[in-house]
Parts: C-alpha cells; sequence; structure tokens
C-alpha cells in the first residue's frame, strides 16, 4: 500500500467525489489525515442553489474539518477564490506536500509554490488501483449526471489509465 500522507482538499474535488461515490469514505481509506480548510467547510454548507451534498459532507465524521480561518498569503487571495486559497495557504502553513484542487487556477499556483496535486479524478484513479472500487467509468458518469463537468480529455486519460478505455 501507497504511502498514506496527508492531503488538504478543496470545495471541488470533495463534491465530486460524492457525487461519484455517494461519499468521501475513500478519501480516508486513502489519506491518513484529509483537512478540510475553514473556508471549503463554508462553501460546501452554503450549498448552492440545490445544497447537493451537504448533508454527505456534514455526516462525514472521518475529515479533518478546521474552525479556524486560514490567513492566506495576498497573492493567493488576489488570483483563487477563498477555498483553494485556503488549501494552499494551510498545506504550507503545515508541511503537507499534497492537496486536492479540480479548478486550473488553483492548480497552477499550487505547483507554482511546490505542492503536489491530485483532484477528484486522482483520487477514483488510485482508489481504483488500490482496490477501493471496482469502477472509474461508473463513477464518471455519476459525477457527469450530477452536473459535474469534465473535459473529454481528462475522461478519456481516466479511462485510458484505469483500463476501461
Amino acid at each position: 500500500m501507497p504511502d498514506r500522507e496527508p492531503l488538504v482538499i478543496n470545495t471541488g474535488p470533495l463534491l465530486a467525489l460524492i457525487a461519484a461515490l455517494g461519499n468521501v469514505g475513500v478519501l480516508a481509506d486513502l489519506y491518513r489525515e484529509v483537512i478540510v480548510p475553514l473556508e471549503v467547510c463554508e462553501e460546501i454548507e452554503a450549498g448552492g442553489a440545490a445544497g447537493f451534498g451537504v448533508d454527505v459532507f456534514q455526516r462525514a465524521t472521518r475529515l479533518a474539518k478546521r474552525s479556524a480561518p486560514v490567513q492566506a498569503a495576498p497573492l493567493l487571495s488576489r488570483v483563487l477564490d477563498r477555498g483553494e486559497a485556503a488549501v494552499i495557504q494551510l498545506a504550507l502553513n503545515e508541511h503537507i506536500r499534497t492537496v486536492a484542487i479540480d479548478e486550473p487556477a488553483g492548480r497552477r499556483m499550487a505547483r507554482l509554490h511546490g505542492l503536489d496535486l491530485t483532484g477528484s479524478v486522482g483520487v477514483l484513479l488510485r482508489a481504483k488501483r488500490e482496490g477501493r472500487i471496482a469502477s472509474v467509468r461508473t463513477a464518471v458518469e455519476r459525477m457527469k449526471n450530477q452536473g459535474i463537468w469534465l473535459s473529454d480529455r481528462v475522461v478519456a486519460f481516466a479511462l485510458r489509465d484505469s483500463g476501461e478505455a
């Protein structure tokens, strides 16, 4: 089993995994600790128009949901939304190597800060490799059915990498 490092996760991957799997339990199976900054908790609990994922997130007991805000560096705050900025800043503050961010701007900024990246599809691929889920194709279809946008390129990569192309 690969090293179970900690992970700081953003709103997009959390909601995408809820759409794909119906829960976020796979995260605790794959990572030693899954840290959710307060700013991300607030974004999810705000719920948007449909409130998608709020109940699942609130019931998730295996996430380390932070209760104190993260003071993000000015550059992060100017370029990214509150959740992404908090994810990157928290990872830097606590010397956590890996963050889960799906949005391109957040991913670029995380790379610029020397962080390792994953996202919702990366988590699904790792879960498949480690025998935690049976099908990446099914998970991706569920994501898309819930309105999670994935590019054709990302879907093709996921299916190829999982051996489901």
